[in-house]
């Protein structure tokens, strides 16, 4: 990352500050701030918000192991970033992790679930809280390297169906990522008793492979990765962040995977993973980068509220929540740029509506730029 390795840093501390705050209470973790038909209901300033701000937590009597298994595994990874850097912070992160850990597989169950309106439709846990177990006690294991986080991984591999929906990692379905994470312990020669996950690993660079056809991913004409469902560049940039860390894997390991007639070698992943991330920039039909800001065409309606309202200083009073209507439905550009921010891109065909009512394809969101931050560092510094 070169120089923006400090800003990274601070990025994840922020974000693991405010972790520690909502988990400070044994057996509590606060989930959400906010009411989210209110919040959506509105197209205004964050200076203005008006909106409820009701808190809601998950403990013993309200479950919500998907949320909780999801906080320890972020805890747990950042406790890696620190271990150096900060030992004092790295040991409070970890010990922390543990701590979430155990409440979310004592107390089992999906949060929404417990909060239901609260959290659905909008932040729905559609596929289960299995695999946020496993995702948690797998960066369990690989930051603390105690022998009960791999035990648990092994002993609950079938009950928290690890085999499942292999392409899938995101939010809400962590299976892709689990799946490849271990792997680097099996390629290693280390962990034959994971064995089983490294073939799920497999199953999903083959099943991403362009000319193998499987019915839950496909390629648009121009070459993007494209997964059904709503905001696409998700899928683009977390399944190319794990063809990279594979790659990688394999490439220390000295090994390909075996896909029927084809081989994958670590420099086709590696080469998959570059084309998509040089699509997202500009290199596609249209000529777009859809990271806003950088080249020379990108998108100027982005659904975002505080990129397309005036700002405070060009519009000191205030924008009231239907006020703001006339902004979002504007077919004006948006005043303020909001640069880096990546947006869901366009549709099967290459096709892109710039339009901010086109949430699935103009709204930018953390977990698409998330794991692009890492392919980018990587392709900075192996160009």
């Amino acid at each position: 990352m070169g120089p923006e390795l400090k800003n990274a840093v601070k990025a994840v501390k922020w974000a693991t500050d405010y972790l520690l705050k909502v988990t400070a209470v044994p057996d509590v973790v606060y989930v959400q701030v906010g009411d989210a038909y209110s919040d959506h209901n509105c197209w205004e300033r964050p200076e203005d918000m008006d909106t409820l701000r009701s808190v809601y937590k998950i403990d013993g009597s309200h479950p919500g192991s998907d949320v909780a298994g999801e906080t320890a595994a972020a805890l747990a990874a950042a406790s890696i970033v620190f271990r150096s850097r900060d030992p004092a912070y790295s040991r409070l992160l970890l010990n922390r992790a543990v701590r979430v850990f155990d409440f979310a597989d004592r107390h089992r169950g999906a949060y929404s679930s417990s909060l239901r309106s609260a959290v659905c439709p909008f932040y729905c846990d559609v596929n289960g809280y299995q695999d946020e177990l496993l995702w948690g006690a797998v960066w369990l294991h690989k930051a603390s390297r105690r022998r009960r986080y791999r035990e648990y991984v092994v002993k609950n591999e079938v009950i928290l169906h690890a085999g499942d929906t292999i392409n899938e990692f995101g939010w809400d379905n962590k299976h892709a990522g689990i799946n490849v994470l271990i792997s680097k312990e099996v390629l290693m020669g280390r962990a034959e008793y994971f064995e089983s996950f490294k073939q799920n690993a497999d199953d999903f660079i083959c099943s991403i492979l362009p000319g193998i056809s499987h019915p839950q991913v496909q390629y648009s004409p121009g070459g993007l990765i494209f997964k059904a469902g709503g905001s696409n560049m998700q899928h683009v940039t977390s399944l190319s962040f794990l063809l990279l860390a594979y790659s990688s894997y394999l490439s220390h390991a000295n090994k390909v995977v075996p896909c029927g007639e084809t081989t994958a070698s670590p420099a086709l992943l590696k080469h998959l993973a570059k084309r998509q991330v040089d699509y997202i920039l500009g290199d596609n039909p249209l000529g777009m980068s859809y990271m806003v800001g950088y080249g020379p065409r990108y998108p100027l309606r982005i659904h975002h509220r505080g990129s397309s309202l005036p700002s405070v200083q060009a519009h000191p009073a205030r924008i009231r929540c239907k006020e703001g209507s006339r902004y979002f439905l504007s077919p004006n550009p948006n005043p303020n740029v909001h640069v880096g921010a990546v947006v869901g891109g366009p549709n099967i065909t290459d096709a892109f509506p710039d339009s901010r009512p086109f949430f699935q394809e103009s709204e930018p969101t953390t977990y698409i730029n998330a794991p692009l931050v890492g392919l980018l560092a990587y392709f900075s510094a192996h160009p």
